[in-house]
């Protein structure tokens, strides 16, 4: 093989590599890789938190929670379950629903197969021993999966799941405002909301304005007349 021919060659496995981190961005290769952004079915949203749980960011949202009687998604990454199981376990036992986003949060693209596998049979076990109960879905640190990323999620058993909406909730840029209006504009059934309870991997502090923001967006979706159901519901 020429030099020519071996860097098309080596151009197109990285382009394949790589392609499926863009499905954040681009709903319709989302849905090409099938790799869902909404829910089905029903007249709910999903309101999602990723990157918990968080010693004070956890606790404020799930007595928000509590007291509106919604329930939510959280994507917990092992090593802070470790750190932190009787906040994983509250979340389970509180009625929420427990998801992987990782053993440690890293972007798939920089990481071997090996290790994505590692990675997530690790996180799996984490949060199904410490919570008691069986994750089914996954979402990828910063939503970005690689192709053998992608795969080894499903061949693990983890059903891979984006969001529909955001609200930027992890820039000391936004406000409770801002991220209130931002995660809930144009709401419709079977929308996924993500927001963030911690700060590990992210502007430090961020999730106090996520809590702030939080109250406005639990009122948003009741007056349309949605109701928040767990991606388990679906």
């Amino acid at each position: 093989m020429s030099a020519r021919a071996a860097a098309v060659v080596g151009a197109g496995v990285g382009a394949a590599w790589s392609l499926p981190a863009l499905a954040p961005l681009i709903p319709a290769l989302a849905s090409a890789l099938g790799v869902p952004r909404r829910i089905e079915g029903g007249t709910g949203v999903a309101l999602t938190f990723d990157d918990g749980p968080h010693p004070e960011g956890t606790p404020a949202v799930l007595d928000l929670l509590a007291a509106s009687g919604a329930k939510a998604t959280f994507f917990l990454v092992g090593e802070q379950v470790r750190a932190f199981p009787e906040l994983a376990e509250r979340i389970a036992s509180e009625g929420h629903e427990v998801a992987v986003h990782g053993d440690r949060h890293r972007v798939m693209l920089r990481l071997a197969p090996s290790i994505i596998a590692a990675d997530l049979d690790r996180a799996q076990v984490t949060i199904g021993e410490l919570t008691g109960s069986r994750p089914r879905f996954h979402r990828p640190p910063l939503g970005i999966y690689s192709y053998p990323g992608l795969k080894i999620a499903r061949e693990q058993g983890l059903e891979p799941l984006l969001w529909s909406r955001w609200g930027r909730d992890w820039s000391a840029k936004s406000t409770a405002a801002t991220i209130s209006e931002m995660v809930t504009a144009d709401l419709s059934a079977g929308d996924v909301l993500l927001l963030h309870d911690a700060d590990w991997y992210s502007d430090f502090g961020c999730w106090r304005n996520t809590v702030a923001a939080l109250p406005a967006v639990l009122e948003r979706v009741a007056a349309s007349g949605l109701q928040f159901r767990t991606l388990s519901d679906s």
